[in-house]
């Protein structure tokens, strides 16, 4: 189904390309999981959901689940961007066989241009091992006919309503379990459950249990990652495809009311900070033993996307843990929902990373108020991006006594984009005059995002999703330029199976802030051994490994290693 292509520039961050096809990506889904000895049925309603892209608000879709004699039947109307659903209707069979696939919608092409306008219309039947396809588009018909397994998940490119038939079938799945799914006219992939969590979500009506599948998409150009939550009733909950920084959100599940309890320290306690209009959502952290009154501190801030205070990725939740670990330490902690992410209020579409560190200070400024902190004594530890807002902030605030940078990219971001293309290429071992191509539209897209020229070179649906101040503060963010005004003491976390931010770009941020002017602080790096860019033990390093990894749990190396740097660093 060839309408509304979400082209995204992947943002920085765990399992991300730097460009991908959303409407690829989107329609890829996978299996799952849970031991159940009598087959566990969806419950018959509706919802709606709200679908998200790199965390920007970018379509709605209706959704109703029913059951009809022995049949089961999804439907859905919506809208994707230019892109209307006008119609969506699959029908299984009782043990969830497709029969029959139904799929209306309409592209709306350019403005006052009725003659761009695509109407696109999808019926496709199904056999055991078979998908007879006639798709009509402006009045033109063409067939495909392709090859499928029993019980395939049937998911057309756009429409989000047919994962209500993967959360029935991950409702009864267990680790392992590998499940066919079909992307309509295009091609069959398998998606194996490499992972199973628990997961609640407060909301104003009440605690929403979820279990939370990780899965490995096996089949498509390279594997990759997504995870897809399934409530108590074996109704979606909520997907998240990392690769293409997709979201697709239940609506009493998305609002900045709901937050997802993925881990809490016994000595946690929510805080809400006011910042500039609007108010940020924290959780503050404190050490078990009170002994005294004023606490050294440490501000965590999370890496690029809609990540949430405890900073959760591959379902671990990586600065949940920091902070107890830290506490542990004897060290106040306070991390926080970012602007515009879970309880937090504000805007996304149009901020930068200067807004990320105005926020940033706003919150160092409270803190330093606060009877509990010794505010000769207050750090900021960022991961990922979090480090780049980091030293921004630090470079404005005096009040920030002390740097940590975890994961942190010695380069512009444009380069590192560019880094990691080059190495994700490299990886599918494509020929080179294809891997030169990818790498010339993606200097492309930078250089029309930089100099906002040369868009009409480009695909309108790529500007739309590039063409964001966040994004462009990202590309343009040179740490060489923003060091030179930090004196702070910094100390540099690198684990040394970094594969995203891989550990060449600890030695490149020391060597810059080594060479600051005289009077700046110490600067230490720590290299952990083992260890990934999500701060967990790891073999390989590498995103593919994320859902499958043993230990959830980062290295306990990190919070003692940051302990003691602060010891030495503020004594």
């Amino acid at each position: 189904m060839k309408s509304a292509r979400l082209s995204v520039p992947t943002r920085p961050g765990p399992g991300r390309r730097s460009y991908c096809t959303a409407a690829l990506m989107l329609a890829l889904a996978g299996p799952g999981s849970t031991p159940a000895a009598a087959q566990v049925e969806p419950v018959p309603g509706g919802a709606t959901f709200t679908i998200f892209v790199r965390g920007t608000d970018v379509g709605r879709e209706q959704v109703n689940l029913a059951r009809s004699g022995s049949q089961w039947i999804i439907t859905s109307t919506g809208r994707l961007g230019d892109f209307t659903l006008n119609r969506f209707e699959i029908r299984y069979a009782a043990d969830w066989q497709p029969i029959e696939l139904q799929v209306e919608g309409t592209d709306a092409g350019k403005p006052d241009d009725k003659a761009s306008q695509k109407k696109t219309r999808i019926a496709t039947s199904f056999a055991l091992t078979s998908a007879i396809n006639e798709i009509t588009q402006n009045g033109v018909t063409n067939s495909k006919t392709d090859q499928i397994s029993a019980r395939t998940i049937v998911l057309p490119t756009n429409v989000f309503a047919g994962y209500e038939a993967l959360a029935a079938r991950l409702a009864n799945a267990s680790l392992g379990t590998e499940i066919p799914t079909y992307i309509v006219a295009g091609n069959e992939v398998r998606v194996e459950v490499k992972g199973i969590s628990n997961e609640s979500i407060t909301t104003p009506s009440g605690i929403v249990h979820t279990r939370k599948y990780e899965l490995v998409v096996q089949g498509a150009s390279a594997p990759f990652t997504m995870t897809v939550a399934v409530d108590q009733r074996a109704r979606l909950a909520r997907m998240d495809m990392p690769t293409a920084n997709v979201s697709v959100v239940r609506n009493d599940l998305a609002g900045v009311a709901a937050r997802t309890l993925t881990a809490r320290n016994p000595t946690d306690s929510d805080v809400t900070i006011p910042a500039n209009g609007f108010s940020i959502a924290g959780t503050l952290t404190r050490p078990p033993a009170l002994g005294r009154l004023r606490h050294p501190t440490v501000v965590l801030v999370a890496g690029t996307g809609p990540v949430d205070r405890d900073g959760t990725a591959a379902g671990i939740p990586i600065l949940s843990q920091l902070a107890g670990a830290l506490a542990e330490q004897g060290i106040l902690v306070l991390r926080y929902d970012k602007r515009a992410v879970g309880q937090s209020g504000g805007r996304s579409e149009t901020v930068t990373q200067a807004d990320y560190a105005d926020d940033l200070i706003a919150i160092v400024k409270w803190l330093a108020k606060r009877d509990d902190v010794d505010t000769r004594r207050i750090a900021v530890a960022g991961h990922g991006e979090g480090a780049a807002i980091g030293m921004l902030a630090g470079a404005r605030e005096k009040k920030i006594g002390t740097l940590v940078l975890m994961g942190a990219s010695g380069t512009t971001g444009a380069e590192l984009i560019l880094e990691r293309q080059t190495r994700e290429l490299d990886r599918l071992a494509l020929p080179d005059a294809e891997k030169a191509q990818k790498v010339a539209l993606q200097k492309q897209i930078q250089a029309a995002v930089i100099s906002g020229t040369g868009w009409d070179a480009l695909p309108e649906d790529v500007r739309k999703q590039a063409d964001t101040p966040w994004f462009r503060s990202l590309l343009l963010f040179d740490p060489a330029v923003t060091m030179q005004k930090l004196k702070q003491p910094i100390l540099i976390i690198q684990g040394d199976l970094d594969t995203q931010v891989p550990p060449h770009h600890a030695e490149k941020l020391g060597e810059l802030a080594r060479a600051r002017k005289k009077g700046a602080g110490p600067v230490e790096i720590a290299l952990l051994g083992g260890v990934n860019h999500l701060l967990v033990p790891a073999t390989s390093g590498e995103v593919q490994e994320y859902a499958a990894l043993k230990e959830k749990r980062i290295s306990p190396e990190v919070a003692s290693t940051i302990a003691e740097w602060l010891k030495k660093s503020q004594p």
